[in-house]
């Protein structure tokens, strides 16, 4: 009996673990639909072969080394084991009971977590669109996947002591699903390339007046917020690690709620502010507010109560907008406002952890906070330093004017259009 419960949970909790990493690889549509709606028509195909690029670099590079840097064990997954079925056996029978840790197939978790790599990779190429060459970005995408975000993932979610210093662990420091780990240091990695980058050409005026750049296709951007709202679920989700017994079953049900409702939450404070701001319902705002909420609520959905998601995601709704409009006035130009998504509302999901979690320190948060920034930030700089210094990151003024897609890719997305310059 006790044999046929085990071999239950461990199917269930293994399918489970699939399914949530099926729908995170889902976000990448999402952000192949979101950042191809904002940006120019004329560089919508070099947008989309950076996405579906940049994701398999992620799977390679994580299975080649990442995984291995980041949980131990030597390259090509060696280090993954599936469960000792004898072993593990004998402690769930010595338990009485499935309301143990999670059981489930290690390539099933290898899966799950290569898909966050993909997410936190997908954060840089909104914030460097239209003016990156495709080759830099790819090269850079090679180094984040299988070295920098690893790194800091040893040090978080394994426990790793950080550079043999302290451990963040001890400090009192949790992120559920990643409003640091992932999201904040994709942010971090973006605000690098984007300072060497530079602005795009005619988004700042002589005096420093913005201009803004609208998108080509909003109805495509509103899918793809739509579609990485509906992979959330898994992203955070599947972050419970098990489903089968009852404990789990209601702590996957609350992070699904609290998940939904934070979203809810950012996209009306969003669109709320847009109109007192602005004086219009600016829906890309609305868009961005929704994914703020997410953001937000990532680093702890488990512990809240519906309400206080509620919070939490409006919180971030309005952060996201004072952020896109700061960094504006800074120069700082990130077409999609993806440094304001996932790296100002990311440093409010960390932050708002110690508040329904009483396990979790705001001093850990903080020092988790700037060990992940500080690490990912320096790091990518230097390596986006290198690229430049080797391939360049920039195409040449002429070739932006005409739109990256021909210069980089020899085709646009809607030819039988006049592309929009």
């Amino acid at each position: 009996m006790e044999e046929n419960i085990f071999h239950l949970q461990y199917a269930i909790d293994t399918f489970y673990f699939l399914i949530c990493g099926a729908l995170v690889m889902w976000m990448a549509a999402g952000f192949s639909m979101l950042e191809s709606g904002l940006v120019r028509a004329k560089n919508t195909t070099e947008i989309l072969t950076k996405n579906v690029a940049l994701f398999s670099i992620s799977c390679i590079m994580y299975l080649v080394c990442g995984y291995a840097i980041m949980y131990g064990g030597g390259f090509f997954l060696s280090g993954i084991q599936d469960v000792d079925v004898a072993s593990t056996l004998g402690e769930f029978a010595d338990r009485g009971d499935i309301a143990g840790d999670s059981i489930y197939s290690g390539a099933s978790d290898f899966f799950f977590q290569v898909v966050f790599v993909a997410t936190a990779m997908s954060i840089v190429s909104g914030a460097v669109a239209e003016r990156m060459k495709l080759w830099a970005f790819l090269a850079f995408a090679v180094v984040m996947t299988g070295f920098i975000y690893p790194m800091e993932g040893s040090w978080t979610w394994n426990g790793a002591d950080v550079f043999g210093m302290y451990n963040l662990g001890d400090l009192g420091f949790s992120d559920f699903a990643g409003s640091g780990i992932v999201h904040m240091a994709g942010a971090a990695a973006a605000l690098a390339g984007v300072i060497l980058l530079g602005a795009r050409k005619g988004k700042y005026g002589p005096n420093g007046e913005v201009r803004a750049i609208p998108g080509a296709n909003l109805p495509l951007a509103t899918l793809g917020m739509f579609i990485l709202w509906m992979g959330w679920f898994g992203f955070n989700g599947g972050s419970v690690l098990k489903l089968g017994d009852v404990a789990s079953a209601n702590s996957v049900a609350m992070v699904f709620l609290n998940t939904n409702t934070a979203a809810a939450g950012g996209l009306v404070a969003a669109l709320l502010l847009s109109r007192i701001m602005f004086g219009k319902a600016d829906l890309t705002m609305a868009i961005n507010g929704a994914l703020a909420g997410l953001v937000a609520i990532t680093a702890e959905p488990s512990t809240p109560s519906a309400l206080g998601a509620t919070i939490i995601g409006a919180i971030g709704g309005l952060i996201v907008v004072f952020s896109i409009v700061a960094l504006d006035k800074l120069k700082i130009d990130d077409p999609v406002g993806a440094i304001s998504v996932h790296g100002s509302v990311g440093i409010w999901g960390l932050l708002a952890v110690p508040i329904t979690n009483g396990d979790v320190s705001f001093v850990g948060q903080i020092v988790g906070g700037l060990t992940i920034f500080v690490w990912v930030f320096v790091v990518s700089l230097i390596v986006w330093a290198i690229i430049k210094a080797i391939l360049g990151l920039r195409v040449s003024e002429d070739e932006e004017y005409e739109g990256v897609d021909i210069s980089e890719c020899g085709m646009e997305a809607y030819p039988e259009f006049v592309s929009n310059k």
